[in-house]
């Protein structure tokens, strides 16, 4: 119950039904809050508890000083959490593990169950084993559920033993479009109670459903896991930076290219930490698809979230995807009893403002291994041929001669497209670049024109409602035609899992060392992630992926260039294939209804006969299976007492990596396929796995033995202890001459010696995916300090989330600055302040060189709030909660 300070508590009659309701005027100033802040506002009113939340949280939240750096810590309970199945095993995993805990202290293992409900997607699985063919879809769930069978099996005994956890079977759809078509409340109501939807994720896209008024960020799995057992999560109260949209999108500019227009705009600008809410006349003419694509790159610009208001755009969508007229109305009566419906009139305070006319925006691209890094579609050739050249391509493209599998011969370039996959979250649930996609695949095919016989082709929506589209709009054959057939609803290409090319092609690639591209419709080209064979990545709407397949190279001006000739010998550009977007809209409205989200969502947590036919494992522990290489129970509360012992300094540490700017949690979290010769691989190998069933690390995140051999082994990871070397290695000096030696196997050699370690970086470090592995593999390895230029949000709580001291350079200083070249022993002192209940501004670092001399600074301490301190104290987040249940 809430302590009620402002006498907020009142009632709100829709139709036959009362809800107790928590009003957000009562509060002074909460009339000109942005819409983000009214929805904390309301949720700090509603947990008021006098201790967690105070009234003197609720007063400065309502007196926000729009132009003051953040200093004000609140805690917010998300209504829900939700997770998708490579992050969200971890978290059972962990729950499963805390309840043993429990039992261990002397406690009741059913208390550990989600307070909050939780729901998870099974969507990051599926890899493109099979493509190009009509049982591509059948063959990849097949092999899907072979490979991931034991995973499979212990979601479905959390879905038993947890209360208030459900799942969604594979095969459905993607976590953050299910979301916004299904699961997402938009008001929720509980216990009698209605209030703001709002949720937090075990991935950084969750900010999708953002586009539906629901504020919700992606955080790391162990905050997730907090979130769910009651944890609120300690934030400061933000700077919210306004961006106002007015005009109309033209012809021939998809949403994509708006998106990838404000993922510069607010990447230059600088929204790190800070929230982002759109306003003004303008948010009305943008329809609710392409909001959510718009909120679904928030992490990719760096926002925490990237919110729209609630407005009749909302309404109709909420309809549109078969909620009820109940649910419809009661979303309306409460949003405007509460001040949240957006009035465009009404222009809230904001820290900072950007303004974007749509009418500006030109049809783009985005790479080769950033999504900021935009490319004006028209620019794109001459830009290619300049970064081509940092991949060591010089002058003439080299051209490979290839005869692949099916005796179709050709020659592959350097600036070939060898993936082009229509992909993801952002893209898949924007009708308007679906039906974009597949009308131009009509023209193209009409014209007589075809993929190129290098590209792996693919189709994964992000829901059943799109098959459900094309089928009544008569569109799949056409698509096919082109090679983009259905294989799987999931993540897929976007992920990492864009699965292997064929044989010939990754010969012919890597026996010359060919610079190859991809193109796909997802929000994530960071370098190694994508595909081992690939090193160019580039971001695009579906339509021109369909436009690359055809192109077959990067090396194309889409303006000046034929895509072929039709069957008189004329030359056909894109122009002549691009669809009439009123042809879209009406293709839109004559094929996509209401009743298709209703029957599709009918029964989404049943499953198919594979899933229901799975063996479940009963009781409230999990019986872990010794010989199980998925699902093994981590060592984190291994020998935990009551109390925590205090905290130390940290002495005698050696560097494990010395890193440079924009290394992301891709460049640190094990994703992709596993090597056979990498520390993973021979684990498998030792545990009498064949290499045909490693899998990726992804499925495998719930055995920490995988994820922590896997741990800063990304491909392209330069570590700079080594001289022009990629991938996971580093120099072990507790080996005389310090050799070049794998990370893991250096980190186990200094867990011997009792050598403590750090990692130095450089800006934005753990950019990127809200990775709980990059922080416990961290922990794993024996990392007890980071020191960077900068941190990117999740990444820098995730890692205290583990016990990991995150720490920066004074300001102005970096590593190479300060004369660091990772061969020093560093000792840190004034840590043990925390254990006098505050937390030190900053720490005295000292590194001793090899030759006895020393570089001395102070570090700042990047532990921003009281709760983080007490997670620190408690040697991680969930020792926290784990003592906080049993004390």
């Amino acid at each position: 119950m809430s302590s009620d300070s402002f006498g907020a508590k009142g009632t709100l009659e829709v139709g036959d039904s009362s809800y107790e309701i928590y009003r957000i005027n009562t509060v002074e100033g909460s009339a000109t809050l942005p819409f983000s802040l009214k929805v904390l506002l309301e949720n700090l009113l509603r947990t008021e508890d006098g201790a967690n939340v105070t009234k003197e949280q609720i007063s400065a939240l309502g007196s926000w000083d729009e132009n003051a750096q953040p200093d004000t810590e609140i805690q917010f309970t998300p209504a829900r959490v939700i997770m998708q199945d490579f992050t969200g095993v971890p978290c059972v995993v962990d729950l499963a593990t805390m309840r043993e805990a429990v039992v261990d202290l002397g406690g009741d293992a059913t208390k550990i169950n989600p307070l909050a409900p939780a729901e998870m997607v099974i969507d990051h699985s599926v890899i493109i084993d099979v493509f190009g063919r009509p049982d591509a879809f059948e063959k990849n769930v097949e092999i899907e559920y072979g490979r991931n069978r034991e995973r499979y099996q212990f979601l479905r005994w959390g879905q038993t033993a947890f209360d208030d956890f459900k799942v969604v079977p594979p095969g459905t759809g993607i976590v953050h479009q299910v979301n916004i078509e299904h699961l997402a409340r938009t008001v929720m109501t509980r216990d009698g109670k209605a209030y703001p939807d709002s949720c937090v994720g075990t991935d950084s896209h969750t900010t999708m459903v953002n586009g539906i008024g629901v504020l919700g960020w992606g955080v790391g799995g162990i905050e997730a896991e907090a979130a769910m057992l009651g944890q609120p999560v300690s934030m400061l109260i933000p700077r919210v930076v306004g961006f106002k949209l007015s005009g109309k999108i033209p012809a021939g500019v998809t949403a994509t290219d708006v998106v990838l227009t404000i993922t510069q705009m607010l990447r230059q600008h600088g929204v790190v930490g800070k929230f982002v809410e759109f306003y003004g006349e303008g948010v009305a003419s943008v329809p609710l698809a392409n909001r959510a694509t718009i909120g679904n790159m928030s992490p990719e610009f760096g926002s925490t979230c990237a919110i729209f208001p609630i407005d009749e755009v909302t309404l109709d969508y909420l309809r549109l995807t078969g909620r009820s007229e109940e649910q419809v109305a009661l979303v309306e009566a409460y949003t405007k009893e509460q001040g949240l419906w957006h009035d465009p009139s009404h222009e809230p305070r904001f820290s900072e403002y950007l303004e974007l006319d749509l009418s500006t925006v030109v049809p783009s691209i985005a790479g080769p291994k950033r999504p900021q890094d935009r490319i004006v579609l028209a620019e794109s050739k001459q830009q290619f041929a300049l970064d081509v050249k940092n991949y060591g391509v010089e002058g003439n493209y080299r051209e490979v001669p290839v005869t692949d599998a099916s005796g179709n011969s050709f020659g592959l370039k350097d600036g070939a497209v060898v993936i082009a996959s229509i992909t993801s979250c952002t893209n898949t649930s924007n009708p308007s670049v679906m039906m974009a996609a597949a009308l131009l695949a009509k023209n193209a095919v009409d014209k007589g024109l075809t993929s190129k016989p290098w590209v792996k082709t693919s189709m994964a929506p992000g829901s059943q409602v799109v098959t459900g589209y094309y089928e009544k709009a008569g569109l799949w054959p056409y698509l096919e035609k082109l090679g983009f057939y259905l294989v799987g609803y999931g993540c897929t290409t976007c992920i990492g899992n864009s699965g292997p090319l064929n044989e010939e092609i990754s010969a012919a690639i890597n026996e010359n060392d060919l610079t190859v591209t991809s193109v796909l419709s997802g929000n994530r080209n960071f370098e190694g992630r994508i595909n081992p064979d690939v090193k160019m990545n580039y971001l695009a709407s579906p339509p021109l992926v369909i436009a690359y397949a055809l192109a077959g190279t990067m090396d194309f001006d889409f303006d000046t260039d034929p895509l072929g000739q039709d069957a008189a010998g004329n030359d056909i550009f894109l122009k002549d294939i691009w669809p009439d977007p009123a042809q879209v809209e009406s293709t839109i409205a004559a094929s996509m209804d209401r009743d298709m989200f209703i029957k599709d969502y009918a029964d989404v947590f049943a499953g198919d006969e594979r899933w229901q036919s799975l063996p479940t494992p009963e009781g409230n522990t999990f019986e872990w299976a010794e010989d199980s290489t998925y699902v093994r129970k981590p060592p984190y509360f291994e020998g935990m007492a009551h109390t925590p012992s205090p905290v130390s300094d940290i002495s005698g540490a050696r560097v494990l990596a010395k890193l440079g700017d924009s290394v992301t949690t891709d460049h640190i979290s094990p994703a992709g396929s596993i090597k056979a010769d990498s520390p993973a691989g021979k684990y498998l190998t030792e545990h009498g796995v064949e290499r045909k069933d490693f899998n990726s690390y992804g499925s495998r995140r719930g055995n920490h033995e995988v994820m922590v051999r896997g741990t800063f082994a990304n491909i392209r990871l330069r570590n700079q202890l080594l001289d022009d070397v990629e991938g996971g290695y580093t120099r072990d000096f507790t080996v005389e001459g310090a050799p070049q030696a794998f990370i893991y196997d250096a980190a186990e050699n200094y867990a011997k010696a009792g050598t403590p370690l750090v990692v130095l970086g450089g800006k934005e470090y753990g950019s990127g995916s809200s990775r709980d592995w990059a922080a416990k593999g961290t922990r794993l390895l024996g990392v007890k300090a980071v020191i960077t230029e900068s941190f990117e949000r999740i990444h820098r709580s995730n890692l205290i989330g583990m016990g990991v001291l995150p720490l920066q350079f004074p300001a102005g200083q970096n590593a190479d600055s300060l004369g660091l070249d990772g061969t020093e022993t560093f000792d840190i002192t004034g840590v043990t302040a925390l254990n006098e209940g505050t937390t030190p501004k900053t720490v005295h670092v000292t590194a001793t060189k090899t030759d006895g001399s020393k570089v001395e600074f102070d570090a700042v301490v990047r532990i921003d709030t009281p709760g983080e301190a007490d997670y620190y104290r408690n040697d991680g987040i969930l020792q926290y909660v784990l003592r906080s249940l049993v004390n």
